[in-house]
């Protein structure tokens, strides 16, 4: 009996030990409740010299990580230390394992999505902390296809909750330029070229690509391979380089040539030969794209103002010639006649800068690196006691003729206020749009063998309406089955 304890339910002191096979336990003997437990003991080896344990305390440790975890997370370490990640790149992309791998999403799945999930776990971990790194990179070093790592990417980041921010195709230009072997122990001299060079001219051609939308919806690295090429070309651009197509430039510095690079180049030149034109030494002359690379400087240069040139004169080709004088219409107020002349004269609304004060203002804007004002602002300025306008704009500009008239060349336009034809697709009236939009993909025609649509409030024929009423045959044949089927069911 042990002493010095009461029950706690009816406060007797008569408590007794009662040993249950290896588990003792104090007792009351008057209402029987259990006042404490004893140790509790697993094995006969330690009742006998182990330490014993009570139940109620847990002898379960922390989960160990699985034989396959532990291999993924020694994976993600690997590819941390062959990119040169820092130190907190890789403890991020850690965490980021292993709390992707307890996810249902990724616990049962197969041996090569883990491995790929540690891979998209360190390429995750590198865009949050902006570290240039692209997925064909993580492709290559895993040897699994885009497709599936572009899959288990975007799956982590929905399951994970993690903002990513969308890595600059300028970000990956330096390294991507790294990668061309053209120093003068490399190649020959007149190909040779520094890396720095080649980066400073190819930002410029990314930006450009940028700002006309050929970067939109595409590969950066043909993107890349298309600028860096570019860049190589005008930077000395004579004619034993002139004459080195992209594949020969990719073998010759030692890269592989990415699959549309060079439609990706072609585009790039027509770019370019569309902003050198307006070049105003060239006065208007066709630029070649097998020559442009000469005038790549000086387009880069001056870019932004031939944009904004290579648009207007765009705008103007599309817009309609103005129609012929009607002799019977009534006369222009602003239009003086010359007693002594035959015709009537140019009136001040229509006289113009001449052509070598405006080469002249061109050649100094470019010089100072402003934008040249337009004709239009030009003449409106020139005009005395006029105050320039949107309506005098649009009378300088000139009115299209109306709907169903011809020019004399025979063409057919339609009034300006009525906007395009409506077969014309929107970006036929724009110089610089997204590829989707240059090329929109063609409509399926519709079959002509289809009949006429139905809208329920065509009239009904009475030969129609004889056809829905029975005949009187059908009638009494109707009324004899209907006894038939009375007589069965009684």
């Amino acid at each position: 009996m042990a002493s010095g304890k009461t029950c706690p339910d009816c406060g007797s002191s008569t408590l007794v030990d009662d040993s249950l096979y290896s588990e003792s336990q104090l007792v009351c003997t008057d209402c029987g409740s259990v006042v404490s437990h004893g140790l509790l003991t697993s094995t006969r080896s330690e009742e006998i010299q182990g330490t014993d344990v009570r139940y109620r305390d847990s002898t379960a440790v922390d989960k160990q990580p699985c034989h396959n975890q532990i291999r993924g997370l020694q994976r993600v370490r690997a590819l941390c230390r062959i990119l040169r990640f820092p130190r907190v790149i890789e403890e991020s992309a850690e965490s980021l394992f292993g709390r992707a791998y307890e996810h249902p999403s990724f616990l049962h799945v197969s041996l090569q999505k883990k491995e790929v999930l540690g891979g998209s776990c360190v390429l995750l971990s590198s865009r949050l902390h902006n570290w240039p790194i692209a997925m064909g990179t993580i492709c290559s070093l895993l040897e699994a296809g885009e497709h599936a790592v572009g899959a288990v990417y975007s799956e982590l980041v929905k399951i994970l909750n993690v903002e990513a921010p969308t890595s600059s195709i300028t970000c990956r230009l330096e390294s991507h330029c790294n990668q061309y072997k053209l120093s003068p122990g490399e190649v020959q001299k007149e190909f040779s070229e520094s890396t720095a060079s080649l980066v400073a001219r190819a930002s410029q051609l990314v930006e450009l690509a940028a700002e006309t939308w050929l970067v939109t919806g595409r590969h950066p690295v043909h993107i890349l391979a298309a600028v860096v090429y570019l860049a190589w070309l005008s930077l000395n651009p004579c004619k034993a380089r002139l004459a080195v197509p992209l594949a020969r430039f990719c073998r010759m510095a030692k890269v592989r040539m990415p699959g549309n690079a060079r439609l990706r180049v072609t585009e790039l030149k027509e770019v370019l030969c569309r902003l050198g034109k307006e070049l105003p030494w060239l006065r208007g002359a066709t630029v070649e794209p097998r020559t442009v690379p000469t005038l790549t400087g000086d387009i880069l240069k001056y870019r932004l103002l031939l944009m904004r040139k290579a648009m207007r004169s765009f705008k103007s080709e599309l817009l309609p010639p103005p129609p012929d004088p009607d002799p019977e219409a009534c006369p222009d107020p602003d239009v003086h006649l010359d007693p002594d002349a035959e015709g009537p004269l140019s009136s001040p609304r229509d006289t113009q800068v001449t052509a070598p004060e405006e080469e002249e203002e061109e050649e100094g804007t470019i010089g100072s690196g402003k934008s040249p004002p337009s004709a239009m602002q030009t003449q409106a300025s020139n005009l005395p006691g006029r105050e320039f306008s949107r309506s005098s704009s649009e009378h300088l500009q000139g009115q299209a003729p109306p709907s169903g008239d011809a020019n004399p060349n025979g063409d057919f336009h339609l009034d300006s206020r009525h906007g395009p034809a409506p077969e014309e697709h929107w970006a036929k009236r724009h110089l610089f749009v997204p590829p989707c939009a240059r090329n929109p993909p063609r409509k399926k025609r519709r079959m002509e063998g289809m009949g006429p649509a139905v809208t329920g409030y065509e009239e009904i024929s009475d030969s129609e309406i004889e056809g829905y009423l029975r005949t009187p045959q059908e009638m009494v044949e109707f009324a004899e089955m209907q006894r038939q089927l009375t007589s069965t069911d009684r």
